[in-house]
């Protein structure tokens, strides 16, 4: 049975990483339509992309005609529409906290390590794949020292981010520690952020939006 919904991914992009999680802890079937962010300049920047999105990034997410951009409104849409198993914690101080832990990751350290960000630095600044690496190792290193005190001073920390379930913080914390690997951070200083990525790897959920797992990855 077909899906209503369709996600526009990218294997590697964080955002729709977040999303792909988000999807999966909820249950939800979708159909992936890949843009290639790197093939012919960046199928992003193709009118017919443009059409889905104005400002040429990823994810976008179609609902029974319905287009819904940027991944926190994405994720929050789904938790209002499809709101069993909830993303979000019932109480408004508990929502908030989460909310708060996730934007860390989705709006302070995942713009600045950005595709379009690091093309620039590269073909405007003059920044070599050393100085790149030096560039996003920094950020998710400021991010990372707020967010392991967030979560190592809280009693609301469980074995996630937020209690005993998985919700929207663990599905921004698991892309931007999949970044940090993937820039090689030193990871000792953030003993929380580890030790609850490392409860998420085993899901179903995690492991089929892992990057490596999606249609658009190339071979191993």
């Amino acid at each position: 049975m077909a899906s209503d919904l369709a996600l526009y991914s990218y294997w590697r992009s964080s955002a729709a990483y977040r999303v792909r999680i988000a999807l999966n802890l909820k249950g939800l079937a979708y159909e992936t339509r890949p843009v290639h962010l790197l093939r012919d300049g960046g199928e992003q920047h193709a009118a017919a992309y443009q059409a889905v999105n104005p400002l040429e990034l990823i994810p976008s997410l179609t609902d029974a005609g319905q287009t819904i951009t940027q991944s926190m409104a994405i994720m929050e849409y789904l938790d209002e529409t499809r709101p069993t198993p909830a993303l979000l914690p019932t109480d408004a101080v508990g929502r908030a906290r989460v909310r708060g832990l996730a934007l860390i990751l989705a709006c302070d350290v995942h713009p600045l390590g950005n595709l379009r960000v690091l093309q620039y630095l590269e073909s405007q600044l003059g920044a070599d794949e050393a100085a790149r690496g030096e560039w996003s190792r920094h950020w998710i290193a400021v991010g990372f020292h707020a967010l392991e005190a967030g979560l190592a001073g809280s009693a609301a920390t469980g074995r996630f981010c937020h209690g005993d379930t998985p919700g929207l913080a663990d599905a921004c914390l698991v892309p931007q520690f999949y970044n940090a690997l993937r820039w090689k951070l030193p990871l000792d200083a953030y003993p929380t952020i580890r030790r609850i990525y490392e409860a998420c790897q085993p899901l179903e959920a995690f492991q089929h939006a892992a990057p490596e797992m999606q249609p658009d990855a190339p071979p191993a």
